[in-house]
């Protein structure tokens, strides 16, 4: 059992989170602790990079801000199924996201950042991975940190804490079954 001074001591060090792979279930992750944490009182930042909840029917974003949390988007969607917005007007769209996320902290207490689908940035090189490295070691010491997206570095793994590979042994959309609402967005 856990004393108080030891759950205390904690929290004191925000952990760095990442959710990868192939597999469905990255942004579900995401979305599951963000409301967990919202549901213990914390101040939490979901900035979505290539999923816009606005206009993409992502309605767990919609709860996530009906439940408090503040949310960030910063693209017109994703890079690969999106081919009217130029290479440029991504990696513009992601280094000012992370610009406007870095000044947000600065000014706020954040408790839980989670920067979904940022892994994709890295990928698709509109970031580097040192710009995100950058990122994740001039975080505030206690603000607890999750990254998700296919194609997590060997580098990015190394400097989180958590890091859960999720893979696809089979999925419906290989039998030709579309995405379906309320379960796959």
């Amino acid at each position: 059992m856990f004393s108080g001074s030891l759950k205390t001591k904690q929290m004191e060090k925000g952990l760095v989170h990442i959710y990868t792979g192939d597999g469905k279930g990255k942004t579900t992750a995401s979305v599951g602790l963000a409301v967990r944490a919202l549901g213990h009182g914390w101040k939490v930042v979901y900035a979505s990079f290539f999923k816009r909840p606005d206009t993409c029917g992502y309605n767990e974003v919609r709860v996530l801000k009906e439940l408090g949390a503040t949310v960030f988007s910063f693209s017109e969607g994703m890079p690969m199924a999106n081919k009217h917005i130029s290479r440029e007007e991504y990696h513009s769209a992601v280094e000012s996201g992370l610009s406007e996320l870095k000044k947000y902290i600065a000014g706020n207490k954040i408790d839980l950042l989670v920067l979904d689908e940022i892994l994709i940035a890295i990928q698709c090189h509109f970031i580097e991975e040192d710009e995100l490295k950058r990122f994740i070691s001039e975080k505030p010491a206690s603000m607890e940190l999750v990254l998700t997206g296919r194609g997590a570095t060997a580098g990015l793994k190394e400097l989180a804490d958590y890091v859960t590979n999720l893979s696809k042994e089979k999925h419906p959309f290989d039998r030709g079954i579309s995405s379906r609402e309320g379960i796959e967005y």
